[in-house]
């Protein structure tokens, strides 16, 4: 009987960890393709900023030869620096999408031992599959941002690997060509065994207890030593202090060793609720660090509106709220004299305290130089030279960089890998206003910025916003995306500044609903009155 009970709840455990297993193989394997979709693609639209669009059809016709070997070196340290196995750029035949030919080409092999031939320029190739000319339709008509392949089975001595691909747009935004990243993907097969083994330990430790539990519970004939147990086990539960020690109550050894156990954990548990609060006490005390590190980081940009309440020529506003108790999103805006109003936007690598510190490290770089005198670009080129110089944790920040002059409504400003702002003309409605993006700062030594103009007339609004916005997700997985923002931005587009970004705010809540906050939220709104 007692052997029929063990080997019946022994099968059910091993069952239930199957399940478990099967359950948690699959959302593991699912959660780790979705990062490396989204960071994958981040690196693929930043390559994507070094490749000049209007020029793919002259390279291959053997002109801009210079350009061409500099972008294909930054592309080639881009590749090795981001621990990419292939970065490449092609030109694909519209009429059927069956066939490309190759511009770019970087290959690194010792990233995943592979055996990968660069391509020369103007090597043509067929299409792989359908699959393939599908995707490449898509981003020659703009209908998707971005697309992923996954091949987890390959063979001819490759290994399994993720490939997004970005359109490269020229200066008319229609897409020229596409630039492809190939990047492995063992980590995820090699976290996948570590939690087999992990489920096949556990699945054997609870069959073991489980067993223990039974053997026990079919000694009940043994009714007044386990009265006495329980009536002890009660008194602890309820008193929280430890009694006077059961002894050897039976002469039967289980007994024997589950009275010993009782008395060895009413010592441990006590020792333990002491343990507990001390924790408690330690835990209040990095709460209140925590809250400080809020309160100082709040303080570290302008939280007080409206900011120039003598001001009538101009109204801005601002919101940040982190996805963590402090976080790597910033904004800031001051007067550099009294028709020159700058304003910046920036999303710190990672999240947390190392993300806040950057934070605050580059808010006061941009502060400090940006009183110094200068553009846009000069002032981000001085702030990534510093950053890199400096940076052994490689982090590194997107950045949104504009001056405005006051008397006029031209702006100047500078991207550094971050989103395109939006902008609202008097009598339109908000509208990507988009640029080519320089790299991120703090990833390469050595960025020249490049300044562009844009013309706010009386009554233009400009918004920005850090990527926490239209890549906020709910319980489904689903992303809030730059057309549900276009659409908040356009339902407030007559308000303030404030009731702009409070609408935008509340259109990300009421499609989030009860879903964590994984990315900080950040925005910004000028208006020129």
């Amino acid at each position: 009987m007692a052997f029929n009970i063990i080997c019946a709840i022994i099968l059910l455990l091993v069952l239930f960890s199957a399940v478990v297993s099967v359950t948690g193989y699959l959302s593991f394997t699912n959660a780790f393709k979705r990062e490396y979709a989204t960071t994958t693609y981040h690196m693929a639209d930043t390559a994507a900023s070094i490749v000049n669009g209007d020029h793919l059809k002259d390279y291959l016709a053997g002109e801009y030869v210079e350009e061409y070997y500099q972008t294909k070196e930054r592309l080639d340290r881009f590749c090795t620096g981001m621990n990419v196995s292939l970065v490449y750029v092609i030109r694909v035949d519209t009429s059927d999408y069956g066939r490309f030919v190759s511009i770019f080409n970087s290959v690194d092999n010792s990233v995943d031992d592979s055996i990968y031939t660069e391509w020369e320029i103007g090597h043509r190739r067929d299409t792989t599959n359908e699959e393939y000319a599908e995707k490449y339709q898509k981003l020659y008509e703009q209908s998707s941002l971005y697309e992923t392949v996954y091949r987890t089975r390959v063979s001819d001595g490759l290994h399994p690997h993720v490939t997004t691909m970005v359109p490269v747009l020229g200066s008319d935004f229609t897409t020229k060509g596409i630039l492809c990243i190939q990047r492995p993907i063992r980590e995820m097969n090699d976290a996948r065994r570590p939690y087999l083994i992990n489920i096949a330990a556990w699945t054997i430790g609870l069959c073991v207890i489980g067993g223990m539990i039974a053997w026990y519970h079919i000694r009940k004939q043994y009714v007044m030593p386990i009265r006495r147990v329980a009536d002890e086990a009660k008194r602890f539960a309820k008193e929280n202090t430890k009694g006077d020690p059961l002894g050897r109550i039976s002469r039967l050894n289980e007994i024997v060793t589950l009275t010993e156990s009782i008395d060895t954990m009413e010592t441990d548990m006590v020792r333990y609720i002491d343990n507990l609060t001390a924790a408690t006490a330690e835990r209040e005390r990095i709460g209140a660090e925590l809250s400080l590190a809020s309160t100082i980081q709040e303080n570290s940009i302008p939280n007080v509106f409206p900011a120039f309440p003598d001001r009538k020529d101009f109204d801005i506003y601002a919101s940040m709220t982190p996805a963590k108790e402090v976080g790597g999103d910033f904004y800031n805006f001051f007067l550099i004299d009294d028709d020159h109003l700058a304003f910046v936007i920036g999303d710190v690598s990672g999240k947390g305290i190392p993300a806040a510190l950057f934070m605050m490290v580059t808010n006061i770089l941009i502060s400090d130089r940006a009183h110094m005198g200068g553009t846009p670009g000069e002032i981000l080129t001085y702030v990534n030279r510093n950053i890199y110089a400096h940076n052994r944790a490689d982090m590194f920040v997107t950045l949104w960089l504009g001056i405005i002059e006051l008397s006029t409504g031209r702006v100047t400003a500078a991207n550094a890998g971050h989103d395109d702002a939006a902008v609202c003309r008097r009598d339109g409605t908000f509208e990507l206003y988009k640029t080519r993006h320089g790299f991120v700062a703090g990833g390469m030594d050595g960025v020249q910025y490049r300044d562009f103009e844009l013309q706010l007339d009386q009554g233009d609004k400009l918004f920005l916003y850090t990527d926490g916005v239209p890549e906020a997700t709910r319980a489904d997985n689903a992303m809030f995306g730059m057309e549900r923002m276009l659409d908040a931005l356009n339902a407030h587009r007559a308000g303030t500044p404030q009731q702009i970004l409070e609408g935008v705010h509340a259109s990300v809540n009421a499609f989030v609903g009860d879903a964590p906050q994984f990315d900080d939220l950040t925005m910004l709104c000028f208006e020129r009155k």
